[in-house]
C-alpha cells in the first residue's frame, strides 16, 4: 500500500548517475559537455571497463567500433589512442611551427566534434586552437576576427561579394550551413570555418 502522501499520484523513481571524479581538463576542447560530445551516461567505457557517469559521443577514427563507448578520462590520458590506435580529429593541416607533441595532443587526447563534412582543427601561433563549438551568423557577430577570416575564405572560392554575404548570413548553429569556432590559445584570435553537406 502506498503512503498517504502518494495516494492517487503516480510514484516516480529517481535515477542518480554517479560521477566518480571531475571531468578531465581538455585544453584544446575546453567544454566538451556544452558542445555535446561528452554527455551524462550510465554506459561502461570500452577502454577502462568503468561506468563513470559520462561518455564521449563524438567522432572516433579507429578500426574498432568505439562509437559512444569511451569515457573522457581514457581519451584525456591517452589510453584510447594507445590501446585502439584511435584518433579524434579528421582533416587537419599543420603549419611548420606546430610541434608534433601538440598535434598528437589534439589528435589523440582531445575529444573531436561532428561536422557535416570531415571536421578540421585549427592551429595558430604554433599551438592547437581551442574548439569553442558550432556557431551561426548571430554568434559570429560577437567574433569579428573569425567572421573576417571566414569572409576571406569564402571569397577565395570565387563567389561574388553579394553571394558571400548571403552565405555568411545564412550560417546557423543548429542547421546548415554552420560554422565551427576556435580561439587561439596564445593570442586569443578567433578562427572559424564553414561547413555544409
Amino acid at each position: 500500500m502506498r503512503p498517504a502522501a502518494h495516494a492517487g499520484r503516480p510514484c516516480r523513481l529517481l535515477r542518480f548517475r554517479v560521477v566518480t571524479e571531475l571531468l578531465p581538463d581538455f585544453p584544446y576542447h575546453p567544454d566538451p559537455v556544452s558542445t555535446s560530445v561528452v554527455i551524462p551516461s550510465d554506459a561502461v567505457c570500452m577502454c577502462c571497463g568503468r561506468g563513470r557517469g559520462y561518455i564521449y559521443t563524438g567522432p572516433v577514427y579507429a578500426v574498432d567500433d568505439l562509437a559512444d563507448r569511451l569515457c573522457p578520462w581514457c581519451i584525456a590520458n591517452g589510453d584510447v589512442a594507445e590501446r585502439f590506435d584511435a584518433h579524434f580529429t579528421g582533416g587537419t593541416g599543420l603549419g611548420d611551427d606546430v610541434p608534433i607533441e601538440v598535434f598528437s595532443a589534439v589528435d589523440r587526447r582531445t575529444p573531436g566534434f561532428p561536422a557535416w563534412q570531415e571536421p578540421r582543427w585549427f592551429f595558430h601561433c604554433g599551438d592547437g586552437a581551442a574548439f569553442l563549438g558550432r556557431v551561426g551568423a548571430a554568434e559570429l557577430a560577437d567574433h569579428p576576427d573569425a567572421l573576417a577570416a571566414l569572409r576571406r575564405e569564402v571569397s577565395g572560392r570565387g563567389r561574388p561579394p553579394g553571394q558571400v554575404e548571403r552565405f555568411l548570413g545564412a550560417l546557423d548553429r543548429d542547421d546548415q550551413p554552420t560554422a565551427y569556432l576556435f580561439r587561439c590559445r596564445v593570442c586569443a584570435t578567433h578562427l572559424a570555418y564553414a561547413d555544409a553537406t
